[in-house]
């Protein structure tokens, strides 16, 4: 795979120009997330975060949750950068999706403003909206970034991606 920068329009952003360490910033723009006919999360007032090759993550916070449907799991991982998450699984009526959101209850003193809030697998979702546009899960299984039209790659996740 090529990972070499496509360079981006007026009114997009290249993930090569994200930095590493990875920044956080503020996100007004229109967020909506749909699990089994429900909006489980709606919000403008979530946090992304921005690694060189990475599509933007996006946690949101608790309170633009529908948090009844959310159940913590045992699953855990560790980012060297945000600190130690935990999981979630979405449930909705008959329908789970396991291990499907993810939050960092300590997170390090660089991303303490993303405090329990949470971020979500797009692949898992029926469907993730970034102002209106359906969101494109970033490649693989393991990252959780949302692509959308105003965002260019290539993306890191993918086969043959692994050593960017």
């Amino acid at each position: 795979m090529n990972n070499r920068r496509i360079e981006p329009k007026p009114g997009q952003e290249s993930v090569w120009d994200y930095p590493r360490p990875p920044r956080l910033e503020d996100s007004p723009k229109h967020l909506q997330i749909i699990f089994n006919g429900v909006a489980i999360a709606d919000t403008h007032r979530s946090q992304r975060v921005l690694e060189t090759s990475h599509p933007p993550v996006y946690y949101i916070p608790p309170e633009d949750i529908k948090m009844e449907y959310l159940v913590r799991t045992n699953q855990g991982s560790f980012c060297e950068w945000k600190g130690r998450a935990v999981y979630y699984t979405v449930i909705v009526g008959d329908k789970q999706a396991l291990n499907a959101g993810w939050s960092y209850p300590s997170p390090t003193p660089t991303f303490a403003s993303i405090k329990d809030y949470i971020a979500f697998y797009a692949h898992l979702m029926d469907a993730c909206y970034v102002n209106r546009e359906l969101v494109q899960p970033q490649p693989g299984n393991f990252y959780g970034g949302w692509i959308t039209s105003d965002i260019v790659g290539p993306f890191k996740g993918g086969v043959g991606t692994w050593g960017w």
